[in-house]
């Protein structure tokens, strides 16, 4: 059973950074494809990024240019450096993989594993 856990999450003003980690355990030898969604109050689930097994990144129009996805070499730990940060970036953060490389993309009907989510606050 594959077990994902995010840290990193905080508070900080608009146009500061930063980053998320989600540290993986209980993988099988498989490759995953891991990414980040989040949740604002009152709204859905929203996907960011993805990485793929094959190492490609895919992000939604939002965030592109400003935030950036990646994984380790030992594929047990996901980063999201997020820069540029705007309010409209708050929200609860989540890590989540999927063994499905082939449909790699940042909708969160594909993902089996989540982790239970970081809080990014961000202030005007």
């Amino acid at each position: 059973q594959v077990q994902l856990v995010e840290s990193g999450g905080g508070s900080v003003q608009a146009g500061g950074s930063l980053r998320l980690s989600c540290v993986a355990s209980g993988y099988t030898g498989r490759d995953y494809c891991m990414g980040w969604f989040r949740q604002a109050p009152g709204k859905e689930r929203e996907g960011v990024a993805v990485v793929g097994c094959d190492g490609i990144m895919t992000y939604v129009d939002s965030v592109k240019g400003r935030f950036t996805i990646s994984k380790d070499n030992a594929k047990t730990t996901l980063y999201l450096q997020m820069n540029s940060l705007k309010t409209e970036d708050t929200a609860t953060y989540y890590c989540a993989a999927t063994v499905l490389c082939s449909s790699c993309a940042p909708r969160q009907y594909l993902f089996a594993y989540w982790g239970q989510g970081t809080q990014v606050t961000v202030s005007s």
